[in-house]
């Protein structure tokens, strides 16, 4: 998009219909909980995680700081294996190639495995302008196709959909009911997909990495669908976001332990696909011609930026979505792009280069870190969070109470004496709406806060005067011997936490 789309509704409105939505509510938090904890025990049972944490960023900033030499290297490799590669400098570019492609083979029909970079170029509607019929190969990718809808979590699509509604769109595909038993569902689109997988002109995959030393690129999966598209037709087209790239295979190791742990929970990923060029005369199966489409779209825009580069760092793995308080209440369609969460909060933005579009995606977030402490690479996506909202209003996008409010703030928390006056004055006013502990009162800035949660209210003693008290209760005697003044510490402590008292504000 190339300019800003005053249609689009704000990621507020959009939130707000996430949350009337119970259902989506509840499958995106059981569904996110799980794999959450399917990580943590995961990389626990790995050990030396952060090690490994560590092992996997650095190699994802030795690329990103050499990626031309790597590009360079893996498309000239790739040539040598009999690899068509192409570059592609914007979304037009990238999808004018693939339907060049198409057209020269005079195609009909296209599978595809699960691809973001695809969804990002909206290729799946491109490709229909022009007669050709895409279908996805993934079971989740399939369903939301059918329900027309963009993906609502980068490694499980359809987490916003049950079983009867999956029913249903399926039913309309078989020209009959189905029963909502998901071994009838799982049968009926393998029988349906396998038709296609037979007679698809064309296999279309994304990369998941690229080896450089060996022109060769990597297809992670569970279902083995991506393995079917990149071996029954006879031409294959991989598009692959440029940053997809790895030096060597040795490097693959530390990226293969990484992500299905952080994705999924999994030791391993179900299937690994490496594929080095189009078949052979001594293969018995892979397609006869095979394209790379490498695109750029606004990743190059991140190179040498001190802020965003390493945003590209990012290997698709979705546990920062997993991790994050606010997709887990608002799923990934409130975002309004292809990628959700803490990663597309910034991706979309930072691609995009428009702040007027998107100024608003950034402040859906809690800016609490929890992505940074659940991304295997270690991306800082809580501080990009904050760069964007900086960048916005740097660009005159910003609410003018919004900044007369940071100003006050800023006024109030950079004086001692000042602080400690409004905390006396929040104390006297909070009277008028503090109920059994908490503010309930929908008004002002609180209005959206409390149409779903409690507020606070604020502390009677603050952690300095509870400090101070208690200073004056466990005051060392002259004479007193420590380990007599370490004894009365503990009884006086004691005696707070028994009446409710503790060293907090």
């Amino acid at each position: 998009m190339s300019g800003a789309n005053t249609n689009l509704p704000t990621v507020k409105e959009r939130a707000n219909e996430a949350l009337k939505d119970d259902f989506l509510r509840k499958a995106v938090r059981f569904t996110t909980e799980r794999l959450r904890h399917g990580k943590k025990t995961a990389s626990e049972l790995l050990g030396n995680w952060e090690e490994w944490r560590e092992r996997g960023r650095q190699i994802r900033l030795h690329t990103i700081a050499h990626l031309d030499y790597y590009l360079n290297l893996f498309a000239d490799n790739a040539r040598a294996n009999g690899v068509h590669v192409h570059f592609a400098e914007t979304a037009t570019d990238a999808v004018r190639i693939a339907l060049s492609i198409a057209k020269n083979h005079e195609a009909r029909t296209v599978v595809k495995s699960k691809s973001m970079v695809t969804e990002e170029l909206h290729l799946n509607q491109e490709l229909k302008k022009i007669g050709v019929e895409a279908i996805e190969a993934d079971l989740g990718e399939y369903i939301i196709q059918l329900a027309g809808e963009m993906p609502s979590h980068i490694i499980i699509p359809a987490i916003h959909k049950n079983r009867f509604q999956i029913a249903e769109l399926l039913s309309e595909v078989a020209g009959e009911k189905l029963s909502a038993d998901t071994k009838i569902l799982a049968g009926f689109v393998r029988k349906k997909l396998r038709e296609k997988f037979l007679e698809a002109d064309i296999g279309m995959t994304g990369c998941n990495f690229a080896i450089a030393e060996t022109g060769s690129m990597v297809l992670f999966e569970n279902e083995g669908n991506a393995r079917m598209v990149s071996t029954l037709p006879r031409v294959q087209i991989t598009l692959m976001g440029m940053e997809r790239i790895i030096p060597s295979w040795a490097d693959l190791e530390v990226m293969a332990t990484l992500l299905p742990r952080s994705a999924t929970g999994q030791k391993l990923t179900v299937y690994m696909s490496g594929i080095t060029g189009p078949r052979r005369k001594e293969d018995g199966d892979g397609p006869e011609e095979m394209h790379i489409i490498i695109v750029d779209n606004g990743r190059s825009l991140q190179l040498g930026d001190p802020e965003f580069q390493e945003l590209l760092n990012c290997i698709r793995c979705g546990a920062c979505l997993n991790a994050c308080p606010v997709y887990r209440h608002i799923g990934g369609h409130a975002y309004g792009g292809p990628y959700s969460g803490p990663i597309g909060a910034v991706l979309t933005p930072a691609l995009k280069k428009n702040v007027a579009e998107w100024d608003d995606i950034a402040n859906a977030s809690s800016l609490c870190g929890a992505c940074y402490e659940a991304c295997p690479v270690k991306i800082p996506l809580h501080e990009m969070l904050v760069y964007l909202r900086r960048r916005k209003v740097e660009a005159g996008h910003g609410q003018a109470a919004e900044g007369m409010a940071m100003k006050g703030f800023g006024a109030v928390m950079g004086n001692a004496r000042r602080y400690r006056l409004a905390l006396k004055l929040g104390r006297i006013g909070q009277k008028l709406v503090v109920r059994d502990g908490g503010i309930r009162a929908k008004i002002g800035p609180l209005k959206g806060w409390n149409k779903y949660r409690i507020a606070p209210s604020i502390a009677k003693e603050t952690f300095q005067e509870r400090w101070r008290t208690l200073e004056q209760e466990i005051r060392v005697e002259p004479n007193e011997t420590s380990r007599s003044a370490e004894a009365r510490l503990k009884q006086v402590l004691q005696e707070r936490s028994s009446k409710g008292g503790h060293l907090h504000g």
